[in-house]
Order: C-alpha cells, then sequence, then structure tokens
C-alpha cells in the first residue's frame, strides 16, 4: 500500500505540471490605427480566431487594445472596425517569455457604409506604405531569422526574393534587378540612414554584419523599383523599416548569444499617466561574440584578424501629448578589422589579398526624434529631425620578399555628417482618395582624406582633401484615387535640388492596380529615379608631377537617372498561397562614364570594396535592366511555408565607347527555393527545420593581364575584356535547425544555422601575387555553423 501511495503521489505531481504547463497564456496588445492618416480607431473589435467560447477585446479612446489569455503557439487575429476593410492577421507566434506588441492598420472600405466581415489574404504580401503598389513587399522580423542563411539581417533575408540577389557570402550587399548595390535606399522611422552595417566602407550600403538588431524592428517593406514618390535619391530599391514600440505594461528582458554577438535587451513602460497611453522604451546592446570568446582566451588560429564590434540601439515611444506623438531613436555603432599581420591570417580573402595587410574600421551614429500631429481624424502632419555621423578608416600597406619589406599603399580617413529636417502634411478628404505633400532638407559637412602611396614619386597622392558643407533639398507629392472597389490609381512627383552644382530632377511616378476578381490583379507602374554620385567621386583630384598641382575634374556630375516601367500579375489561390510575375524594364542615363578608359562606369560601382575614383568623368553614359520575376509563395500556415522563386535578367552598359557590356552584376538567372516546417512537442515547445537552397550565375570579373601585371609588379587588369565572361555557377545550400522552449515566466531558443552545407566553392575573384608573379582565385564563404541562444522573460 505504501508502494501504491508513492506511485499515486507521483502521478499526481506530473498531472498537476502537465496541467500546469497547459495553462500557460500570455498577452496580446498593440494599437489600431487608420491606414493613411495614423489616427487611432476607437471601438475596433480584435478577435482571437479558433477559440471556444470565443475570445476578443475592443480598442479604447486611444486606439489601443489589450487581449489577455491568449494560448502559446500560432494565433490569429480578426481585426474589424465600422466603415473599414477587416483585416486578418494569421500565425503570431506566441511565446511565453515576451507580450506581443502590435499597430494594426486598417483600410477605410470602398463602400463606408457597414462594416464588412471577410477575411482576406492579401495583407501577406501587401505593405505598410499604402502608396506602394508595385515592386514592393512587406516582411516580418520573423522571417529574418526563419529564413536558413538569413541570421537576423534584412538585407540577407531579402535576397530570397524575386529580382534580389547577393553580391558575395562576406557582406549582405544586395543586388536589384541588376543593379549597383549604392543604388539601395535605408530609411529608420522614415529617416533616411547611411549605411546600416559593420565594417561598411564610405559610400556603400553593406557589410559583413547589419547593425540593425531585428528583435527591435516591426514588420517593414522592401521595394524593388518605381516606388512611390516620398522616396528618392536611389535607383534600385529601399528598405523602409520600422522600429516596434516597446512593451507599455511590463519589464522585459532579453539576451541572445549568436552570430551578430552577445547582447542584452531591456523594454518597458515609463512616466505613466492618467487617462494617456503610457510611454514606452526599449534599448538594446550587442557586442562581438569571437571578440567576447578571444578575451575569455579562446584560439580561432586567426591571429588578430578578429572581428572586433559593437552597436547600440533604442527606441523612445511618447505618444497622448499635447502636441501628437513623439518617438526619439538612436542606433551606434562600431567596427574593426586587423588582417594579414600575422601568419595565422596571412591568406587571401575578400577584403585582403595575399601580400597586404589592412587595419579598416567604420563608425556610425543616428539620433531622430519624430512627431505625429493631427489636426483632425482626416488630416496629420509627420515630422522628423535628425543628426548623423558616419566614419570609416582604412590602412592598406603591400608586404613584399616574403612579408619581411612593408610598403605603403592606401591611408582613408573619412567622416561625413547630416543635419536632416522632413515634414509631410498627410489628408484623406473621402474613403476614395489621399495625398501626401512633403519636403526634405538634408545639410552636409563633409571631411574626406584619402592617398595612396605613388612610389614613383616615394610619397603619398591624396586623391580627396575636402572638408566641406553642401545640402540636398527635395520635396514631392502624392495622390491615390480609388475609381472603384477594384482600381486604384497613384500618381506622384518628385523634385530633386543638389545646390552644389544646380543640379534638378523633376521625377513622376505612376501605378494603376486592377482586381479582376478575387483571384486575379493586375498592376501597372512607371518611376524616374535620380541619384547623387557618391560624394567622394566630385572632389576627387588628379595630380601633375610635373607642375606639383592638382585639379579637381568631376564637381559638375549630374544626377544619374533612371525611368522604371514594370507590369505584374498576381494569383491569389487562397489565403496562403499565390503565383506572382512581374516583368520590368529600366533604362539609366547620365552615368558617369570617362574618355580615356571607355570600359568604365558607374553603373559597375559597388562589384568591390569601396567606391572607384576616376577623373574627368562626364554624363554620357546609359544601361538597361530588363528580366522577368517569378514566385510561387505558400505563407506559413498549418505548420509549414515554401518559396520558389525566379528571376532571368539581362543587365547591361555603354560606356564612353558605346559599347554594349555586360555590367559586372548580370549574373543573367538566379532561382531561390526555401522550405520549412514547424511541430509542437512537449506540450509549449516547438522544433523548426528549415532549408535554402539557390543556384544563381556566376560574377562577372575583369580578367588580369599577367604580362602586365609582371612587368609593373602589381596587379593590371585587361579591360578590354571587362565583363565579358563570368566564373561558374554559384551554388548553396543552407539548413536551419531550431528549439523553442516555453516556461511559465521565460523562454528560450537555441538554434543552429549550417551554412553551405555542401561547402561548395563558389569563385569570388582573382587576385595577383606579386612574389610569385601569378594569379590565384579567392572563395566565397565555406561550410560555416552559425548558432544562436536566445532567453527572454
Amino acid at each position: 500500500m505504501k508502494k501504491n501511495y508513492y506511485l499515486i503521489l507521483v502521478a499526481q505531481i506530473l498531472l498537476c505540471q502537465l496541467a500546469y504547463s497547459q495553462n500557460i497564456h500570455q498577452t496580446i496588445r498593440g494599437e489600431v490605427i487608420d491606414a493613411i492618416t495614423g489616427y487611432p480607431l476607437i471601438g475596433a473589435n480584435i478577435i482571437l480566431q479558433n477559440t471556444n467560447p470565443p475570445s476578443g477585446t475592443v480598442s479604447d479612446v486611444n486606439g489601443q487594445f489589450e487581449l489577455n489569455g491568449v494560448p502559446l503557439g500560432r494565433q490569429s487575429l480578426q481585426i474589424s472596425f465600422l466603415g473599414y476593410e477587416p483585416s486578418t492577421i494569421n500565425n503570431l507566434l506566441v511565446s511565453s517569455g515576451k507580450e506581443i506588441i502590435l499597430q494594426i492598420k486598417l483600410q477605410e472600405s470602398y463602400h463606408a457604409v457597414d462594416e464588412i466581415t471577410v477575411t482576406a489574404g492579401a495583407g501577406k504580401s501587401g505593405t505598410k506604405n499604402e502608396m506602394a503598389m508595385i515592386s514592393s513587399r512587406s516582411f516580418s522580423v520573423e522571417e529574418t531569422e526563419r529564413f536558413a542563411g538569413s541570421l537576423g539581417d534584412p538585407a540577407r533575408m531579402v535576397a530570397n526574393y524575386a529580382g534580389v540577389m547577393m553580391n558575395s557570402d562576406s557582406r549582405n550587399d544586395i543586388i536589384i534587378r541588376g543593379n549597383s548595390p549604392m543604388g539601395v535606399l535605408w530609411r529608420l522611422e522614415g529617416i533616411e540612414i547611411p549605411n546600416p552595417n559593420h565594417f561598411g566602407a564610405m559610400g556603400t550600403t553593406g557589410g559583413p554584419v547589419s547593425m540593425l538588431n531585428n528583435n527591435l524592428l516591426a514588420n517593414s517593406d522592401f521595394l524593388t523599383g518605381a516606388f512611390p514618390a516620398e522616396y528618392g535619391n536611389a535607383t534600385a530599391g529601399a528598405f523602409d523599416l520600422y522600429m516596434r514600440s516597446g512593451n507599455n505594461t511590463n519589464t522585459e528582458f532579453t539576451g541572445q548569444i549568436g552570430f551578430n554577438g552577445f547582447e542584452a535587451g531591456i523594454e518597458g513602460p515609463m512616466m505613466k499617466r492618467e487617462d494617456k497611453p503610457t510611454a514606452s522604451y526599449m534599448a538594446n546592446f550587442r557586442y562581438s561574440t569571437l571578440e567576447v570568446m578571444n578575451k575569455m582566451g579562446f584560439d580561432f588560429g586567426t591571429g588578430a584578424a578578429i572581428p572586433q564590434y559593437k552597436d547600440f540601439t533604442f527606441n523612445v515611444d511618447l505618444p497622448g501629448t499635447r502636441l501628437g506623438r513623439f518617438k526619439l531613436i538612436g542606433l551606434y555603432g562600431d567596427s574593426f578589422i586587423a588582417l594579414g599581420h600575422e601568419e595565422e591570417d596571412k591568406e587571401d580573402n575578400s577584403y585582403s589579398g595575399t601580400g597586404t595587410t589592412t587595419d579598416f574600421g567604420s563608425e556610425l551614429a543616428v539620433v531622430g526624434l519624430t512627431n505625429s500631429y493631427f489636426l483632425n481624424n482626416k488630416t496629420g502632419i509627420k515630422t522628423r529631425v535628425s543628426f548623423q555621423n558616419t566614419s570609416a578608416k582604412a590602412v592598406l600597406d603591400s608586404l613584399k620578399n616574403d612579408r619581411t619589406d612593408v610598403i605603403p599603399f592606401i591611408r582613408n580617413n573619412d567622416s561625413e555628417s547630416k543635419l536632416s529636417f522632413s515634414t509631410r502634411f498627410i489628408h484623406k478628404p473621402s474613403n476614395k482618395n489621399n495625398y501626401n505633400l512633403g519636403f526634405t532638407i538634408d545639410h552636409y559637412l563633409i571631411n574626406y582624406q584619402d592617398s595612396v602611396y605613388k612610389s614613383e614619386y616615394n610619397k603619398f597622392i591624396a586623391d580627396v582633401n575636402i572638408k566641406k558643407q553642401f545640402s540636398l533639398l527635395r520635396a514631392f507629392g502624392q495622390w491615390q484615387h480609388r475609381f472603384s472597389n477594384k482600381i486604384t490609381g497613384y500618381g506622384g512627383l518628385h523634385l530633386q535640388y543638389f545646390p552644389f552644382n544646380e543640379e534638378l530632377a523633376l521625377e513622376p511616378r505612376a501605378s494603376l492596380e486592377f482586381k479582376l476578381n478575387a483571384l486575379n490583379s493586375f498592376t501597372l507602374g512607371y518611376g524616374r529615379h535620380s541619384q547623387l554620385q557618391p560624394k567622394s567621386v566630385y572632389f576627387f583630384k588628379e595630380y601633375n608631377h610635373q607642375t606639383n598641382q592638382y585639379r579637381t575634374s568631376n564637381e559638375d556630375l549630374k544626377f544619374t537617372r533612371s525611368d522604371h516601367y514594370v507590369a505584374a500579375h498576381n494569383l491569389q489561390l487562397s489565403e496562403n498561397f499565390r503565383i506572382k510575375t512581374e516583368l520590368y524594364y529600366q533604362y539609366l542615363y547620365n552615368v558617369p562614364v570617362k574618355k580615356d578608359l571607355p570600359e568604365f562606369s558607374m553603373l559597375n560601382a559597388g562589384a568591390n570594396f569601396g567606391t572607384p575614383l576616376e577623373a574627368d568623368l562626364i554624363n554620357e553614359g546609359s544601361g538597361t535592366n530588363f528580366g522577368v520575376e517569378f514566385t510561387i509563395e505558400k505563407f506559413l500556415s498549418r505548420g509549414y511555408y515554401f518559396l520558389f522563386t525566379t528571376s532571368i535578367f539581362d543587365s547591361k552598359y555603354k560606356g564612353y565607347s558605346g559599347t554594349l557590356r555586360n555590367t559586372a552584376f548580370n549574373s543573367n538567372y538566379v532561382f531561390n527555393l526555401l522550405g520549412g516546417y514547424e511541430f509542437k512537442v512537449k506540450q509549449n515547445n516547438f522544433i523548426t527545420i528549415d532549408i535554402k537552397s539557390v543556384w544563381a550565375g556566376g560574377r562577372r570579373y575583369i580578367p588580369i593581364d599577367l604580362d602586365k601585371s609582371q612587368l609593373a609588379g602589381s596587379i593590371k587588369y585587361d579591360w578590354d575584356e571587362a565583363y565579358k565572361n563570368k566564373y561558374d555557377d554559384y551554388l548553396r545550400t543552407d539548413i536551419r535547425f531550431g528549439y523553442k522552449i516555453n516556461k511559465k515566466k521565460h523562454s528560450q531558443e537555441w538554434a543552429i544555422d549550417l551554412q553551405n552545407v555542401s561547402n561548395h566553392q563558389n569563385i569570388f575573384g582573382e587576385n595577383y601575387d606579386s612574389d610569385k608573379n601569378e594569379t590565384y582565385l579567392t572563395y566565397q564563404q565555406g561550410f560555416m555553423p552559425m548558432f544562436l541562444y536566445r532567453i527572454q522573460f
């Protein structure tokens, strides 16, 4: 009997633990706002689907809501409001360690008389920006990690979309429809920011490690062409990123170790006020994983080549003040690496070839203040003020005679500050019309000090030596009209003026969407886009040894311009399954080229690290990009998803000679296949398995002229054969395994990302060894496991 008593006692304890684990619940809170104006919607219904009895809540006088008692796992919400089109948010991942904070946008119905009860899946492939009707889509924070190989990086994640590919494994520069990565625009909370990546060279848009912390981001937009008039100074595409607000009720913590570093995060309420929305804060700090482990005594066999970086991000959200809603955001990042200084790290790589040493560091600081003020429920004003500073330093030396002789080569020390002010007037006179008017003033202070050592003169020659202030002025107007519940039109005009050389651009934008039926929709789009040249190009100086004088010749360069035409068809076969096709043609003109180097074009800038600098550039070059993009997508539901994208394209340019050539980015095709499965184990725990395979055309290259290189003792290229050929095709497969554990007061996640599991040797480029007088190939990343651990409480 005593034995049976113990058995019964153990069984009761196990049953209690089981019931305890099954009764873990979480809270979903947030706000419901008008999709156009951002005005809070009072009395919106938020219903948790698939519950019995039904569970739901209603938004309060500030548009905010709180839904308690939500079971863990995948959940879906139905949001409705009288006179507005309902919205469904599917497959929210509810965990025990962190409450879910949402901002839900509803669009006013074309027939704004009765509350409509339908469920649409269009929101999954739509955008937060209602004006972006073509070549655009939103993405979730979860996707930045769920897609194998993305490593929590928005840039690496969007490389899975049609029309997009990575420039190399070692960096996250992206090629959009054959355009240079330098044509990509980054915005954070509506503020245009410089390159938000560690180890980013001045004027570039990518780097090895992102400073953007996906733990702090909200759902955001990615645009690949013919984008609305509010986006300017870009010819390729745009990231429009948003930060989520912190928890305004409870204090929460996050700890994480992974590819992006050791990190710690905190968020919570502040300034609690009666009858007013509570303010919140959010902050996160990260530190290089390898640097921490190196300081702990771990030896990675790389000598001094340890990537050192850290970043800090914060967001303070103050809603409900007499002057509207304020947000204070900040982003800071600092990085440094030394390559090639020791025998252990003398091997060639994407940044430093055999026989060279490289010390490189970069820094970015952004502080922005945004304000949203409503004149009434139809009219609002959004204003943004920001200060930004970015800098990069580089020291490159050559090593001769078995690394015993050090020969100076390059010294760069560049910094750039920007003070920016922008404001936008938003008005929605009816459910059929809305328009925006706005302007932006950017004032720059640059200090560029770039020099190259010339052995024939036995001294450094300053290519760029400038300290100067100048401005960039922009304005836009855009209007959207719903002709019916099936036809929507958009028109916009962007103006861009550069007082430094009095260059002016007027850029019309337009799109038209026709929803044939519940399954089929067709969209046409056009956009004219203009972009400044990299700022160092304007101030490049050519040295005359005979007169010991410098001269500048690029100060009158005009904007590079492009006309982008797009046609799209979307077949929505079900709420979670679609097939999309896009055709595009882009003509670029006013491209800087060089008479003395007729194969040169600024359209190829960004193919390598840094900005190419040449004298006597003129705006007589051109280029074309055209292709077809195909997407088959099954959104996450019933525990699985898949995505297949195909891009077949051609990217050409003409230099000064007028000869039609391949651009550096004309790989001609890229195929992506992704899939993943998620299943529940042990009540509230989950296992995830994700896989991604990429097949793309090889990189285009300029071959090395071995005879001239041997004669000169340094690398020389055969420009006559520029980008004529490409390396072998790029092949890579990544697999990610994850395990998520939910406890009463916290949640944990373990993951391993196996990158390039087949260890396929993809060629990055060709280099020259002056000691051995021979060329050699460098390769992209081989097999590499990446680990992640996260705890939230």
